[in-house]
């Protein structure tokens, strides 16, 4: 193609919507997936799993990870589907959810940096029924291990900020994608923990806490600045 040719192309607005708007879907994908992949966490989730089936075999250990999943994904979607009926329903506002999300996900970060889990996430009582029940696939792993408080409000937040259908089908399809993906380092919990290590394990929970972390503070800044505390760069 000749460069006068691909320049005048270049400059065309049509095509600078076009590049501006792939811009924009790849930056909001971006931030729904790892949001909410952070938030699920499903490495911090191995040790309980591992000690809560220790005496099951290969087959049920896969049953119980597939029901925990698939109950992460139904609970993160409905709230996705239902999150504005929610918003309009108790009448709250996006920068508030922004603020409260945003206290949240840093109370979880602050756990996740000293490689625990947040109770918020797992509580002691939890993890002792979940050890006591014959299938605690869907209740206490798949909710709230799994779906709890933090990734609810991740979604809810990135549903406020969602207000076209393609930004809404990046977070279903986020969901979906961390689902799967807790099911399968699930499942495969066993060779998981032996090729990372607790110490390996432990490390990815920091990093992904201190992305959260900033991510939080990214959260209460934008409710800040929704509400004009803060002034709008």
């Amino acid at each position: 193609m000749r460069p006068e040719i691909a320049n005048l192309l270049m400059s065309n607005p049509a095509t600078i919507a076009m590049r501006e708007l792939h811009s924009n879907y790849v930056r909001f994908s971006v931030l729904a997936l790892s949001s909410i992949f952070f938030l699920v966490d499903p490495f911090a989730t191995i040790p309980t799993f591992l000690a809560v089936t220790a005496s099951a075999d290969a087959a049920r250990r896969r049953r119980m990870a597939g029901k925990a999943a698939l109950t992460c994904c139904i609970v993160l979607t409905s709230f996705a589907v239902a999150g504005r009926l929610i918003f309009r329903m108790f009448g709250i506002t996006l920068p508030a959810f922004e603020i409260a999300g945003g206290l949240i996900l840093l109370l979880i970060g602050i756990d996740m940096l000293e490689a625990k889990r947040s109770p918020t996430q797992e509580s002691t009582e939890e993890a002792a029924e979940m050890s006591s029940k014959e299938d605690a696939g869907i209740v206490p792993l798949g909710i709230p291990m799994l779906a709890g408080p933090g990734a609810i409000s991740s979604v809810m937040v990135l549903v406020g900020q969602a207000p076209t259908p393609w930004q809404m089908a990046a977070i279903i399809g986020s969901i979906v994608i961390t689902s799967l993906l807790s099911y399968l380092l699930l499942a495969g919990a066993g060779r998981v923990r032996s090729v990372l290590g607790e110490t390996g394990i432990r490390i990815l929970v920091r990093i992904m806490g201190l992305l959260l972390m900033a991510l939080a503070v990214q959260f209460f800044v934008n409710g800040l600045t929704d509400l004009g505390v803060i002034a709008r760069q």
